[in-house]
């Protein structure tokens, strides 16, 4: 079985690295894309999509299904040998952004929901 590394790196109870099983890897790689903004990474300017600044802007259906197609494009942009996106679903509930991301592992081919939120 192989572990990664998780995410926020953290040590564990033994003193070492903490690690993460496959569903927790994938989860992890789908929030730092989520949640990074074009440009905060100095070698992949490109990387994420910035979810996180929806929170800032007014709420309409038109931003709404904007960000799920730039959501579900960067997902697939930097996790196309991980996942396979089905759907995309964003919420924002007073200063807290929620988005849920429905997807197959591409290794094991198990279907998963994971639910994020994050306030501000």
């Amino acid at each position: 079985m192989t572990t990664h590394i998780d995410f926020p790196l953290v040590v564990s109870g033994r003193g070492r690295t903490a690690t993460a099983d496959r569903p927790g890897y994938l989860r992890d790689l789908i929030e730092q894309v989520l949640f990074t903004a074009p440009g905060e990474r100095v070698n992949r300017p490109s990387f994420g999509c910035g979810a996180l600044q929806l929170v800032f802007a007014p709420l309409s259906d038109t931003l709404v299904t904007a960000t799920q197609a730039a959501v579900q494009g960067a997902l697939a942009q930097w996790l196309v040998d991980e996942i396979a996106v089905e759907a995309v679903e964003i919420e924002r509930r007073d200063a807290a952004l929620v988005v849920s991301v429905s997807y197959v592992d591409r290794l094991s081919g198990e279907r998963q929901r994971a639910l994020f939120q994050r306030a501000v």
